[in-house]
């Protein structure tokens, strides 16, 4: 894959459940407050760490507040070397509304 690849909440879903790594971008406090079960919050200082530690290989999917801003992250970590990265429609809000009870909150608020 040369560049990303946007999907629907249903193919995201799909691609989770088959192991597919979700990583959302949106600030601190709102992934606090909910974010999709599994995901990994991932912003400038964890970038870095996240990036050496990852399969390149592995399917990736980007999570922001409505699929607008995770479209540059997915670029940008295909130019960083991921292969299969995909940007979610509708974003975080989307998947809430589709699917509520997948949806996780930090015990820490």
């Amino acid at each position: 894959m040369t560049d990303f690849k946007r999907i629907p909440p249903e193919q995201a879903h799909a691609m989770r459940n088959a192991g597919a790594v979700i990583v959302d971008i949106r600030d601190p406090h709102s992934f606090a407050n909910g974010h999709i079960s599994g995901s990994r919050h991932l912003d400038n200082h964890s970038l870095p760490d996240f990036i050496a530690a990852a399969d390149l290989d592995h399917p990736l999917i980007v999570t922001c507040y409505h699929g607008h801003s995770s479209q540059s992250a997915a670029a940008y970590l295909v130019n960083q070397g991921f292969s299969e990265v995909y940007s979610l429609d509708g974003g975080f809000e989307l998947w809430r509304h589709t699917y509520p009870s997948d949806v996780e909150h930090d015990e820490q608020q």
